[in-house]
């Protein structure tokens, strides 16, 4: 029986990706005023941005609940020599708790093994898109295991925002509010480091800011896997990548910045997530 891969929404992998490795998306959950809505299925990433740049109420953002986790593993379970839950770090979102909880309420006898990423976004995307290349190839449940928990100190990823606004605002800033309040026209770079937002550099201006994005790709002579994360701004984040000349652009996966991550992050961010070979 096959390996089973699960992640939530924050992973923000691309649906047709999802679909073609038989990944398991659990939806979390964006809050306008007394409305919810689940990311991605209730509500479109358009409809969200719409809503996020010109209603006058503020998203709040809420992870899945023990419940939700609970229907998929025992769902799964009944066709799985195991299940391999990855998500969003847990000083980011209350996420693996619920996942926690679930895994101690079901009834399925195959294992679940819960993997704190550390990480959010496309970060966390490219750690469960390779674990399910991994189920797909027909690799063994503790073969994956052993290698995503080893795939971990190879995740990096640089942020550009717009505005910190939203980070501050939805209390996910970490130890990036030492940049708040001394933005004016710079814009911030931040990284994750040890599951929490961490400043990087302020740039002058957003020319120069995706000038050090393409130059943060160009540190890493052993990309095995390059995506890029976008909110509002398509067509600008695929100009940047045709930028990239040193990683074929027809290799890296561009994905689009979800509901429920884009209620802290604002409109107008673009993100570079690298993973890269194992000296192993």
């Amino acid at each position: 029986m096959p390996v089973k891969i699960v992640t939530n929404s924050t992973s923000d992998i691309p649906k047709e990706i999802a679909e073609e490795l038989d990944i398991t998306i659990v939806a979390e959950y964006v809050v306008f005023g007394n409305k919810c809505y689940k990311d991605r299925i209730d509500i479109s990433e358009d409809e969200f941005y719409e809503k996020l740049i010109h209603d006058r109420i503020r998203p709040t953002t809420s992870q899945p609940t023990p419940q939700d986790f609970l229907e998929v593993y025992n769902k799964l379970g009944k066709d799985a020599d195991g299940i391999l839950s990855i998500h969003i770090g847990s000083h980011l979102s209350g996420t693996i708790r619920s996942a926690e909880q679930a895994k101690k309420l079901t009834c399925t006898k195959c294992p679940i093994e819960i993997i704190d990423s550390k990480t959010i976004s496309m970060a966390l995307g490219i750690i469960v898109i390779t674990a399910a290349r991994m189920a797909k190839e027909g690799n063994c449940f503790q073969e994956i295991v052993d290698a995503v928990n080893e795939m971990l100190n190879h995740i990096h990823v640089l942020i550009m925002f717009d505005t910190l606004e939203y980070l501050a605002r939805g209390g996910r800033i970490g130890k990036a509010k030492a940049f708040v309040g001394s933005l004016l026209k710079t814009k911030p770079l931040l990284t994750i480091r040890d599951g929490e937002f961490t400043p990087v550099l302020q740039a002058y201006g957003k020319t120069k800011a995706k000038i050090k994005l393409i130059e943060f790709v160009s540190r890493f002579e052993n990309i095995e896997e390059l995506c890029a994360v976008y909110s509002t701004n398509r067509e600008e984040t695929v100009e940047l990548l045709k930028k990239i000349t040193f990683f074929p652009n027809e290799r890296i996966i561009l994905s689009r910045l979800g509901p429920v991550i884009g209620a802290h992050a604002g409109p107008g961010l673009i993100a570079i997530a690298v993973k890269t070979r194992s000296s192993c």
